[in-house]
């Protein structure tokens, strides 16, 4: 965790250097997770995804983008002791330091250090950008509990892969100045983990390729961007779009 912070305040350093020609912004959000794959299905599993962003426009009109971000992200898995789920499933690995929780019937934690790689448009009208792009996850810890029993899964125990690589969607919504709403959809083209599921009735077993699934909702804040008042409306004399837009004008040297 040390070495992430200390990334982070490197690469917020960089950006503020280069405050000339990039656009830096800071990202508060939160992820609704689940992992394809594990027999638990349903976004339940919540966290969080933090970070930072340098953006930086591929043409004069400032239109075509790309941005390259470093965040802390969360994902998972999670379902309640309630929910008739995983009576199929193999603990051969609990670990007896921790005691029995019966409000869980699964819950998995996988923490990321993630580097997304986007490329977007932006609408300058409207303010409204949408995007794709591709991110690298590095996996920097795990938690996992079963039936109600926690599981000596780590990162030593090489059940899971440490890379997550993935592709996303993104939607960004200006909604005042610099600050924006960020929805954003990922998926993992990697299977971060290959398990072998065993029915306890009859003893039937199978494979299955597990992938994360994230859905995100995010706040965005760009520190040195420009924009100017949106002039623009419609015949019944309304603004159309946001009351701020983008200012693409060259500024004077």
């Amino acid at each position: 965790m040390k070495k992430f912070f200390l990334i982070f305040l490197l690469f917020f350093t960089v950006n503020l250097g280069f405050s000339q020609r990039f656009i830096g912004s800071a990202i508060l959000g939160m992820n609704a997770t689940q992992v394809d794959g594990d027999e638990v299905y349903g976004y339940n599993k919540f966290g969080f995804n933090v970070g930072a962003s340098v953006m930086l426009a591929l043409e004069p009109k400032q239109q075509w983008f790309a941005t390259v971000e470093l965040l802390f992200s969360q994902k998972g898995s999670f379902r309640k002791s309630l929910v008739d789920s995983m009576v199929y499933s193999n603990v051969n690995n609990i670990d007896y330091n921790f005691d029995y929780d019966s409000k869980i019937k699964y819950r998995l934690r996988l923490n990321y250090v993630e580097v997304p790689v986007i490329f977007h448009y932006e609408d300058p009208k409207t303010g409204w950008a949408f995007g794709a792009g591709f991110a690298w996850g590095r996996l920097v810890n795990i938690q996992e509990v079963e039936n109600g029993w926690h599981l000596k899964t780590n990162l030593r125990s090489d059940i899971y892969r440490t890379s997550d690589w993935s592709v996303l969607g993104d939607v960004k919504i200006r909604l005042w100045k610099g600050l924006k709403l960020n929805l954003r959809y990922q998926y993992s083209f990697v299977p971060i983990r290959v398990r072998t599921f065993t029915n306890t009735s009859n003893g039937q077993t199978w494979d299955r390729k597990q992938y994360n699934n994230v859905i995100t909702v995010r706040l965005i804040y760009s520190f040195n961007e420009r924009y100017r008042l949106n002039y623009l409306k419609n015949k019944k004399g309304e603004r159309n779009g946001p009351k701020w837009v983008r200012d693409n004008t060259i500024p004077s040297k």
